[in-house]
């Protein structure tokens, strides 16, 4: 496993300590619940049982920080993205009051977390804004303020324009008491409480089978099997399950530059637009030298599209074009990264048991682009379940739950056409005819005899080829010149320039192929 799931490198992995490193597993063991995924939904649900006295294997693919949830912007907001008006048609006024509640008591646990543990990551409570684009129609703005006040948001109120420094955004709906933090801190706090509590990790330890029912157990790459009574696949997306959720969730890539300001010349706040594909912000302080604050991250995020259907570098370049056009103070760019989210058919994601699977077999995925509050409040819904205790939550979340309402029935069609059109590059030719059209450091596809490959030439001149076919369900991968990588256009499996697993669905390796 490579450090982290993409090439480019997120804010956070410069300006924190590296996680701590733990062993693989190499023997086997029981637990009472085995959690699989060191992410922040991972590591909550881990810190949340061990509190209560719960013995917890946590197993991680690569190191910790290695996966999606260090590609964070961190945002912490209950300003959901497919908005009030939209999920009160899809699940009523009580599912969207139930949202409201849910994400609100995330920020309200990772509050209480940072407090009660002392962890040093700077959070903070900030307002949120809601803003429209330059042509964007106010009625949207007052639909989604009554639609908040009825989902129990009763404090967010409508403004002419942002009360901020440095950046006004004209019409808005201002959200108050939303939050941020330095995930990569918060994560060596959670883990500092979970191992002082008990809770073992093991890093390096790909789960190859996931096993339900009574003796549920987990076992790993190298043939180590931890037995418990309850498993967790808090892996982004499941791993267990090969068809069922990916029918109800797309993958998408999206965009996020960091880029140095003068401290102070922007106000410390989250603000978000309204247009497809839409624009997320925040700032991060940068403490300077010997003490005190040097300058501020201006963090905008971004630009997003369905993984292996983009051109990253042309999201990057829109990104980067919208934050100067908006913020002209923007120095130098520090950091540029690409994450990856889930979009559920309907909106909101998904924790609780998996469906078609023994009742002691959980997932928390579909972020929708809230991965810190939604991996948290999953946290919070699982470790419930695995207590057997009832939640409010349990309903609403379900990921066995089915939305008949035209708009989500619509998007489950159009998800999955999307995905039905990309079986074509079956039939087609490759990106290039031969291998000695591929320059160094980039990869293509070529077709060989009935199949295709994936080649790709390291920047020696060496090339490498292995089968282009996703392992998942049969579906041609395409290179990713930006992150370097073989991304799935049909569910979003990554695969780094060598083949070698980085993202999920897929549990396995792109397949090798005989070189002659």
């Amino acid at each position: 496993m490579k450090e982290t799931s993409a090439s480019t490198q997120p804010s956070w992995l410069h300006t924190a300590p590296a996680l701590p490193e733990f062993p693989p597993l190499t023997q086997n063991i029981t637990t009472d619940v085995v959690v699989v995924g060191a992410g922040i939904a991972g590591l909550t649900t881990a810190y949340l049982l061990t509190r209560e006295g719960r013995n917890v294997v946590v197993l991680e693919s690569g190191n910790l920080g290695s996966g999606e949830t260090a590609r964070t912007t961190a945002h912490l907001s209950n300003a959901l993205d497919d908005r009030y008006t939209t999920l009160e048609e899809l699940f009523g006024k009580e599912g969207a009051r139930i949202a409201a509640q849910s994400h609100g008591g995330a920020i309200d646990l990772i509050n209480d977390i940072v407090r009660e543990e002392h962890i040093a990551c700077d959070f903070s409570r900030v307002n949120g804004y809601l803003f429209l684009p330059q042509d964007g129609d106010p009625k949207e703005l007052d639909e989604e303020l009554a639609a908040a006040h009825r989902a129990g948001l009763t404090g967010v109120r409508r403004l002419a324009n942002s009360p901020t420094k440095g950046f006004q955004t004209g019409e808005c709906l201002e959200f108050p008491n939303q939050g941020q933090f330095h995930i990569v801190k918060y994560l060596h706090g959670l883990v500092e409480a979970i191992t002082r509590r008990g809770g073992r990790i093991f890093t390096h330890s790909h789960v190859s089978e996931v096993q339900g029912g009574k003796k549920a157990s987990v076992t790993t790459a190298n043939g180590a099997t931890v037995t418990a009574k309850a498993v967790l696949l808090a892996t982004n997306t499941p791993v267990n399950d090969r068809v069922v959720m990916h029918t109800k969730q797309g993958a998408y890539r999206t965009y996020a530059i960091a880029a140095r300001i003068p401290h102070g010349s922007v106000t410390k706040a989250l603000y978000w637009d309204t247009p497809d594909p839409y624009h997320y912000i925040r700032l991060e302080e940068v403490p300077g030298e010997p003490d005190g604050v040097s300058h501020d991250l201006l963090i905008v995020g971004g630009e997003d599209h369905k993984v292996g259907q983009g051109a990253p570098a042309e999201s990057f370049r829109r990104l980067e074009e919208w934050m100067r056009e908006h913020f002209p103070m923007m120095e130098s760019i520090d950091y540029r990264w690409s994450g990856q989210v889930l979009e559920p058919n309907d909106g909101l994601g998904y924790a609780g048991r998996n469906p078609l699977d023994a009742d002691n077999v959980y997932i928390i995925t579909g972020d929708s682009g809230h991965g810190m509050t939604h991996g948290t409040l999953g946290a919070m819904l699982v470790a419930d379940l695995i207590q057997g205790r009832q939640t409010p939550w349990e309903k609403l979340y379900d990921p066995g739950r089915v939305t008949l309402r035209p708009s989500s029935i619509k998007e489950f069609a159009r998800e999955n056409a999307n995905v039905a059109a990309e079986y074509t590059d079956l039939l087609t030719g490759g990106d290039v005819s031969k291998e000695e059209e591929i320059e160094p450091g980039s990869g293509a596809v070529l077709r060989r005899g009935l199949t295709k490959v994936a080649v790709y030439r390291d920047p020696q001149g060496q090339t490498h080829t292995c089968s282009a076919i996703c392992p998942h369900l049969g579906c041609v991968v395409h290179w990713n010149g930006v992150e370097s990588s073989w991304d799935c256009p049909c569910h979003g499996s990554r695969f780094d320039a060598y083949g070698h697993l980085l993202n999920g669905p897929s549990n396995e390796d792109l397949a090798a192929v005989d070189q002659s």
